[in-house]
Formats: structure tokens, C-alpha cells, sequence
């Protein structure tokens, strides 16, 4: 899955309806990461349903992940998605938040220690963002 030239488009929804889920969704997220916590896909998708109902599974959930992803590392803070996870078995975000990373010339050659990493920078930005 590769999100780098997509960054604004709405998937048929609709921009302002597409930018409101994914501000809920950052800001969400932001604080998440103050907590020094994760959230699953389902967790996440909970959240915006009353805006659009996704299915944790959409692919076109997971591009409006690497939306996110893509607009917080552009203004320096990370990859925001990171913090999305699986709820069962490795408990680490999905191959597209990989396959995102090498997009964004990122080291994933240990993909679990760059997800750390990552996952780290987060905790230590979110302080300094304002949800």
C-alpha cells in the first residue's frame, strides 16, 4: 500500500467530512501518545463512526492513517500512525505503516526496532502538540 501521492484525497467522502474524521483522528491520537499508550485499529476506528463508519480492515482507513502519518512526519513529529496497532498476536501496526516508512526513506531494515523508535519520538512530541 503506498499513500505518498494521495495525501489529499477524500476517497469519495467529501473533503471537509474527510479532514473532520482525520483531525478527530489525530487529535486522538496526539493524545494517546501523551498518555504514553496505543489504540487498535477497531479502538480507532470506534472513535469516527459517527462521522464514517469504517471497518478496521478498509483499506481506505488505513490510507486515511497514512494521511496522517504522512502530514505529522512533513511538519516533524513522526509518523503518527505508529501508535495504531494490531489487537491480536505482534500487537504492532500493520505492513502498510512499514511500507509507508520506506516511502518516506525511513530505516526499516529492523522493522520492530524502528516502530520502537518511532513509537518513543511520539511520546516525547506529544507534550508539545496541541489537541
Amino acid at each position: 500500500m503506498r499513500f505518498i501521492d494521495d495525501v489529499s484525497k477524500d476517497y469519495g467522502y467529501g473533503q471537509a467530512r474527510w479532514n473532520k474524521t482525520k483531525d478527530t483522528v489525530r487529535d486522538a491520537l496526539w493524545e494517546v501518545a501523551s498518555r504514553e499508550s496505543q489504540i487498535t485499529y477497531g479502538d480507532t476506528a470506534r472513535l469516527i463512526r459517527s462521522i464514517i463508519d469504517f471497518d478496521p480492515h478498509d483499506t481506505v482507513f488505513h490510507h486515511m492513517l497514512g494521511q496522517i502519518s504522512i502530514e505529522e512526519n512533513r511538519a516533524g513529529r513522526g509518523m503518527l500512525s505508529a501508535l495504531v496497532v494490531h489487537k491480536e498476536g505482534d500487537q504492532i501496526p500493520g505492513p502498510g505503516f512499514f511500507d509507508l516508512a520506506k516511502d518516506l526513506n525511513r530505516d526499516t531494515t529492523d522493522p520492530v526496532t524502528f516502530w520502537i523508535e518511532e513509537v518513543k519520538r511520539l511520546y516525547k512530541e506529544a507534550p508539545s502538540v496541541r489537541v
